[in-house]
């Protein structure tokens, strides 16, 4: 079975390219859950009208379903709570506050 570790490390591929920043340091990324061969992914975007969102979510499909293990990846997009800077990871934060 796959773990979330594996799936974080896929999911790591896909970028926003508005940041050119990868979805996970960016912690675009809420909550993993795995049943079996199926994998539950629930995620944000940087903000509910983001242009790149398609393109977002059709690149965690494709990363995690290309995976050996996993037959079928469910994503659960939610504004819920929205993305903050404060919810990426640290370089990120740092990154982006120079531009800010």
């Amino acid at each position: 079975m796959v773990s979330e570790e594996e799936v974080r490390k896929a999911l790591s591929h896909v970028i926003d390219p508005e940041l050119n920043l990868n979805i996970v340091d960016l912690g675009l990324i809420y909550g993993i859950h795995i049943e079996g061969r199926v994998v539950h992914i629930k995620m944000t975007l940087t903000s509910p009208g983001c242009p790149a969102g398609p393109q977002i979510l059709g690149g965690c499909q494709q990363v995690v379903e290309n995976m050996e293990e996993v037959d079928k990846a469910e994503i659960e997009l939610t504004f819920n709570p929205m993305w903050t800077i404060e919810k990426a990871s640290p370089e990120v934060q740092a990154l982006m506050k120079e531009f800010m």
